[in-house]
């Protein structure tokens, strides 16, 4: 088998720096009425904000440079890492609005579950692509896997994070789907699971009051319902064409997490329905990309993990607009990319350095070698893929 390294995915990196671009933008936009407000200066969050996007740039061309299959040496200490994380949030972590989500490091406030996302994604990439056909049993391919990340998720609950944890849940199943797994033990996790997901969803107060104000806002329009129609005010605010760049009326204390959770609702705001299908366009162009670069990679490991990234990403982009606009429950998951947030923005732009060194790889192998070295995967029924 040989490997032959080629240039990273130019297309990928530039639609990543765009991305990156018009979301330190709509964050100096969105939040600098909150700054002014609150820390007498408007570029109190842009100017924390561009250097997390810093510090993700050089990570994210690090993990660029870094061959991509170096990285399965690291899941045991990603799942000893994540668990002993995890545990220190809920330990000492700093307690905001009777959530405890974040560690204090230096003056800066850390949110470890974005980085345990990635953490998982990387572990269950790892797994799945070593355990090979093995994936197909249940008891020796899928049981240990979903222990682990059910360990880890139900710690991410305890802080409380719902919605990461849903996210957790989700990826690995789009996981476990490209690795090969059979489908009849898809379907008997997913019916085991939607019974657990609905008596959490309403178990707590809080979460079913934002189920019922997502059903219905303007039931409790003071209370519960508030933050969804003050949002659903700034996407009808924009029509068409928008107020403007920084014209946002909802951003001026109105809309609560303006420039985190519902920075979508200002983008709508500001840049109206022309706008904000560009917006779209230019995500949907990111993710067809990123998923073009995970199916072109011919190694098991590489496919999986890029797929995996695109997925995480994708299903965060659905869950926020979804939450901004009212199609689904908040969840409180950021837009990526685009949310003020520093653990957000350095796990997407090192998820995309990864995805640009599977873009670099090329594994070419030799008829002579298939029986020995044919690997199946979900999109990858009938190459011959290198197995290490």
């Amino acid at each position: 088998m040989k490997i032959r390294r080629t240039r990273p995915d130019f297309l990928l990196l530039l639609l990543t720096v765009l991305l990156v671009s018009f979301g330190i933008m709509m964050t100096f936009s969105a939040s600098s009425y909150t700054a002014l407000q609150y820390y007498k200066q408007p570029w109190y969050f842009i100017d924390r904000q561009l250097g997390f996007a810093c510090v993700g740039f050089v990570l994210m061309l690090l993990f660029m440079c870094i061959p991509y299959p170096k990285l399965k040496k690291l899941s045991v200490l990603l799942v000893f890492g994540s668990i002993a994380t995890l545990l220190l949030v809920l330990l000492i972590g700093k307690d905001v609005n009777g959530a405890r989500r974040w560690l204090m490091i230096g003056g800066f406030t850390i949110q470890p579950t974005e980085f345990i996302k990635l953490f998982v994604l990387l572990y269950a990439s790892i797994l799945i692509a070593r355990k090979g056909d093995k994936i197909r049993s249940f008891k020796l391919g899928l049981l240990p896997l979903l222990f682990v990340v059910g360990c880890i998720a139900s710690l991410i609950l305890k802080q409380p994070d719902f919605g990461s944890s849903l996210l957790i849940i989700i990826v690995t199943g789009v996981l476990i789907y490209v690795g090969g797994a059979k489908l009849s033990h898809l379907r008997s996790i997913l019916l085991g699971l939607a019974p657990i997901i609905i008596f959490l969803a309403v178990f707590k107060s809080y979460r079913l009051k934002r189920i019922t104000s997502f059903m219905n806002p303007w039931d409790d329009p003071d209370g519960s319902g508030y933050q969804l129609i003050q949002s659903l005010y700034a996407v009808s605010h924009g029509g068409i064409a928008g107020t403007g760049f920084g014209q946002s009326i909802q951003k001026m204390s109105y809309l609560p997490e303006a420039h985190t959770d519902f920075i979508f609702s200002i983008i709508a705001e500001e840049w109206g329905l022309s706008g904000t299908i560009c917006f779209l366009l230019l995500y949907f162009l990111f993710l067809a990309r990123g998923l073009l670069v995970a199916l072109r990679c011919n190694e098991p490991f590489g496919l999986i993990l890029g797929t995996g990234i695109i997925s995480m990403i994708g299903i965060q982009l659905v869950m926020n607009i979804g939450a901004a606009t009212g199609f689904l429950p908040i969840t409180g998951i950021p837009l990526p990319f685009i949310s003020y947030g520093g653990s957000s923005l350095i796990v997407c732009m090192t998820s995309v350095g990864m995805l640009l060194n599977i873009s670099r790889y090329t594994y070419e192998t030799q008829q002579a070698e298939s029986k020995n070295i044919k690997r199946k995967t979900r999109f990858t029924h009938e190459r011959k893929i290198g197995v290490h």
